[in-house]
């Protein structure tokens, strides 16, 4: 197992012992943005979302080949149609018509909309993170956050920042550990300290073609 799948499973071990219900990252967003997300548990519901995929897969399919539909302009507009005709047959209205869309004025968005992992500061202040490492540089509130437990925001264009008790920490990439610059530095002395290698000239070699004549007149 990776080491980032270890570390998942000791966090998900450590949210069990301590009570909290363990989130999916799809999970924390819906509760970051205030929505309940209701399972469906019971045969009921799972059967009724059942029943329209299969509308879906076998009724819809058959009505698409009985109306000579071959491409895929052609199945999108006869597709407006058909589910006006299957709304109004099989829809049931809500109890609560209001709209349930709320205004995410005063939300940080990129905050919310993005993945979470929960990390542990270094003794020389870096954070690793899969196979990269982030140097925190020293705020007005803390000059080190050695072992201080902090939170990597994954953005969906792939940047790293780092966050610690809700706070964003400047970051910068780490420079290159003592022993991988050592090795690094020793394999460059190892390759200078190579002897260079003899060139052998190949049979077809115009040097090994060229015969000697000594001028006998």
């Amino acid at each position: 197992r990776s080491l980032s799948e270890t570390r998942k499973a000791l966090d998900a071990e450590r949210d069990q012992l301590a009570g909290k219900p363990i989130l999916t990252q799809f999970g924390r967003l819906m509760k970051e943005l205030g929505i309940t997300s209701i399972s469906a548990l019971s045969p009921q519901a799972k059967g009724r979302i059942e029943r329209l995929w299969g509308t879906f897969q076998d009724r819809l399919v058959s009505e698409l080949r009985l109306a000579n539909i071959s491409t895929i302009e052609e199945a999108n507009r006869f597709l407006e149609g058909f589910l006006q005709r299957y709304n109004a047959r099989f829809a049931v209205p809500p109890e609560q018509p209001d709209l349930a869309y709320r205004s995410t004025e005063g939300s940080d968005l990129e905050t919310i909309f993005c993945f979470k992992y929960d990390r542990v500061v270094g003794a020389d202040n870096v954070v690793r993170f899969n196979g990269r490492r982030l140097q925190v540089l020293p705020s007005r509130e803390r000059l080190s956050y050695a072992r201080c437990n902090v939170q990597v925001h994954e953005q969906l264009d792939g940047t790293l920042k780092v966050y610690y008790q809700g706070h964003y920490l400047n970051t910068c990439p780490a420079p290159v550990e003592a022993t991988r610059a050592r090795q690094q530095a020793s394999d460059i002395v190892a390759r200078q300290k190579q002897p260079a290698s003899t060139y052998v000239p190949p049979s077809d070699h115009p040097w090994r073609r060229w015969v000697y004549r000594p001028n006998r007149d």
